[in-house]
């Protein structure tokens, strides 16, 4: 699969919500947004782009990480990731390179299939709050790359949906800057800005399949 139609698109966002919404997760689900093609009304959407406010769970069955560890080979299950669920969804039990139960690859795993065009965004702060702080850290180690696009629309919000966002998702109806405008309204200067949106660009276009990022702030 190498893109989306706009309104397979928006379908595809709406599924990922409701698995959320109904489904147990490895973590706790606060917040879905939406940013970049989608957001901004484009069809085809070439990479569809997920954002997850999640919580973290550190120890709630620490008693079960052996359990899993001997069974899986998968360190801190109870720990990092909830037991119950990786009992019920061992297939997508994901491990970081240390052995450890990495809760963003297993939210990838339950939810996005590999060869779908989709970036998973996973972390324990809001969209809003973790767009600034990727910028700042972009700017001070000038990997532009690593810049969170801040046009995100908000669908779910700590188990409300939002039938309007999905609305004003298909009918195109929201209203963005260019990127590099919205980098300005930042704090970045002009030429920073068309330089930091090039660059997020070309690295947005060498990606292939799901692809999922993980941050803790």
């Amino acid at each position: 699969m190498t893109d989306f139609e706009r309104r397979t698109a928006v379908d595809r966002v709406t599924d990922l919500v409701e698995i959320v919404a109904t489904e147990p997760m490895p973590v706790p689900v606060r917040e879905v947004w939406v940013y970049g093609d989608v957001a901004l009304g484009l069809d085809p959407v070439e990479r569809l782009d997920v954002y997850l406010t999640k919580d973290m769970l550190f120890g709630r069955e620490s008693d079960r990480e052996a359990e899993f560890r001997e069974s899986h080979g998968v360190k801190g299950v109870g720990e990092t990731v909830d037991a119950d669920w990786a009992a019920e969804y061992p297939e997508y039990l994901q491990a970081n390179a240390s052995g450890h139960a990495a809760p963003e690859k297993c939210l990838a795993a339950h939810l996005v299939d590999d060869d779908e065009p989709i970036h998973l965004e996973v972390c324990n702060a809001s969209f809003e709050d973790n767009v600034r702080q990727r910028l700042e850290g972009a700017m001070a180690r000038e990997d532009y790359t690593q810049i969170l696009d801040p046009r995100g629309v908000c669908l779910w919000v700590d188990g409300q949906r939002s039938d309007e966002a999905v609305r004003k998702l298909r009918e195109s109806e929201f209203a963005f800057p260019r990127l590099s405008g919205a980098l300005e309204m930042l704090g970045l200067d002009a030429e920073e800005a068309s330089e930091a949106a090039e660059a997020v660009k070309t690295y947005r276009a060498d990606a292939e399949g799901a692809t999922v990022r993980g941050d803790v702030v």
